[in-house]
């Protein structure tokens, strides 16, 4: 599935709700600023109600330490999103991301986002609202698309 970072389309938007999380004392985490860098599938006719997590740490330039895969829907969704595919309820939540880059500090950072902003219930809110604007975004007729309508008609 084609990922479009959220900076890429709304940059001044992704500058000022970009989530960052800065671990003091955190008993698996080095004392550190972690931003979370938010993908979203920008295939129009998908309704996948998921967002891909590149976790960068403020120090080690575009270095990604973790790749958190989250969908905010329920399993019952996703498994009717699939057409009744069994293991498609595995997407509600978060999980690493197999495909994604990961680093030894990936299951801490999991560990974090789950028990830290998974239950943040603005933060999904501001996720889900991220997605919207995105997939509307992925709608809309570019350039490209119009010329192309209009060399078939």
């Amino acid at each position: 599935m084609p990922m479009t970072p959220f900076y890429a389309r709304f940059r001044d938007l992704a500058f000022a709700e970009t989530r960052s999380v800065a671990t003091r004392k955190y008993s698996s985490l080095p004392d550190a600023n972690f931003g979370l860098m938010e993908f979203y599938c920008n295939e129009p006719a998908c309704d996948c109600r998921r967002v891909l997590l590149q976790v960068v740490k403020q120090d080690s330039g575009a270095q990604v330490w973790a790749t958190i895969s989250f969908g905010w829907e329920t399993p019952a969704f996703y498994q009717k999103w699939s057409y009744g595919d069994p293991d498609a309820a595995s997407q509600a939540g978060s999980s690493l991301d197999p495909l994604g880059e990961q680093s030894i500090l990936s299951g801490a950072l999991l560990d974090l986002f789950r028990n830290l902003l998974q239950t943040d219930a603005d933060y999904v809110q501001r996720l889900a609202r991220h997605y919207d604007l995105a997939k509307a975004a992925d709608t809309k007729p570019t350039r490209s698309r119009v010329k192309n309508r209009a060399k078939k008609c």
